[in-house]
């Protein structure tokens, strides 16, 4: 059991004449890779102050999602840290639930499907 963590952008908005990021929509998921249905999300929005006049700017053609991602991570409202070890958590709870249940009665007999042999011919 591997559990992988995904950080995405979802959406932004800009100022349509700077190019400046204002709102970053992120999403952060924790997923087992031996159960797919054991997933645990979280998501947010984080505001910028875009100054495009700063020797940082960054205009918005020239954004990948990796620097976004890194804005979203370093900022004090976001802790990356603390939303990857919650979102594995819960995840290994689901998958601890999963795999310790099992069902079934211990007096079922397993069917046994007879043979069928063809007839020698004579």
């Amino acid at each position: 059991m591997a559990i992988t963590v995904t950080w995405s952008v979802e959406d932004m908005t800009r100022d349509s004449a700077t190019g400046g990021v204002k709102t970053i929509y992120w999403q952060c998921v924790a997923m087992d890779d031996t159960h797919n249905d054991c997933v645990a999300t979280e998501g947010g929005k984080y505001k910028c102050e875009p100054d495009a006049s700063a020797d940082s700017f960054i205009a918005y053609d020239d954004l990948t999602e990796a620097v976004v991602l890194e804005w979203v991570k370093a900022s004090e409202d976001v802790d990356a840290d603390a939303i990857e070890a919650n979102r594995t958590a819960k995840v290994e709870a689901q998958v601890a639930r999963k795999t310790s249940d099992a069902s079934g009665t211990p007096w079922a007999q397993e069917v046994v499907q007879p043979e069928f042999s063809t007839p020698d011919p004579e």
